[in-house]
């Protein structure tokens, strides 16, 4: 089970890591989830934070029998080289 949440009212995905917020802003549609932004506070960068984040927020929308759509260069790299989530691209 993933430490990813999902933040409905502020429309991300945040993950608290050593009392910062790594978070994922998202706009969901009738297509499915576009990721348009992920951010690391600077204390957690280079650590593999912003990888676990888009990770649980993956399986998130799995979950929820929902697809994603990468808008932010992050999720299309990290889904190129995740080929194991491609039955949830839209």
């Amino acid at each position: 089970m993933t430490d990813v949440r999902d933040n409905k009212a502020a429309s991300r995905f945040e993950l608290d890591i050593e009392g910062n917020i790594a978070f994922a802003n998202y706009r969901a549609t009738p297509q499915g989830v576009i990721i348009t932004h992920t951010e690391t506070p600077r204390p957690l960068r280079g650590r593999g934070i912003a990888s676990k984040l888009v990770g649980g927020a993956l399986e998130l929308i799995r979950a929820d029998s929902r697809k994603v759509i990468a808008g932010c260069s992050f999720v299309a790299d990290y889904l190129r080289d995740h080929p194991e989530n491609r039955d949830i691209m839209a």
